[in-house]
């Protein structure tokens, strides 16, 4: 294979860009549970199932390492703009580097490297809820200005620190699960792309 085939071109952009938006509008939109107390910790399950539809829809177009590591990136972008702090572009730039190995070991064409993949990628998810276990303080003292007392002393009893661990094995489990629903529902997408 020549060096330039192997090169990203407009058209991988193109799709990086297409399908990051689609994922990043699904999950915020899932994401608004999240002001719901019980909701919060639950995004670590929530998103990566929803999630995981968009993003293997996405991997049937992946046949070029660095299209997974950007779109995984940009989520991590996305949640620093939005204000979710560093924490998801520290963990993207890692697990969307894991994510993109996974998927090249199955040569762009392994259903199951597909379904783990969107397991390590989901991980940036988990990330945006480190926020609360590392500087609970602080975050609980600047979500109460915004969403109120109530709201804060309940999600402070939801999520004693011992769950941060929890979560992000749960977060994991989620993605392979959405992996596997995603490849269920796009059966036919998954063989036109001659992924198996």
């Amino acid at each position: 294979m020549k060096d330039t085939e192997n090169k990203l071109t407009g058209k991988d952009l193109m799709y990086i860009g297409i399908y990051g938006a689609i994922y990043y509008v699904i999950v915020f939109i899932v994401a608004m549970l999240g002001m719901i107390p019980i909701m919060y910790p639950m995004l670590a399950v929530i998103c990566p199932i929803v999630g995981g539809i968009p993003f293997m829809l996405f991997l049937t177009k992946v046949k070029k390492f660095g299209m997974i590591w950007i779109l995984s990136v940009l989520m991590g972008l996305m949640m620093l703009i939005s204000g979710m702090g560093w924490y998801a572009l520290a963990m993207s730039a890692i697990t969307g580097l894991v994510s993109e190995l996974i998927y090249k070991s199955g040569n762009y064409q392994s259903a199951k490297s597909a379904v783990i993949t969107n397991g390590t990628f989901s991980l940036w998810v988990w990330a945006n809820l480190l926020q609360l276990f590392i500087n609970r303080t602080e975050f609980l003292s600047s979500r109460e200005s915004k969403v109120g007392a109530e709201y804060v002393e309940k999600l402070n009893a939801l999520t004693p620190d011992w769950i941060c661990p929890v979560l992000l094995g749960i977060c994991f489990v989620s993605g392979i699960v959405g992996g596997l629903i995603g490849k269920a529902m796009l059966s036919k997408h998954f063989k036109k792309a001659g992924i198996v």
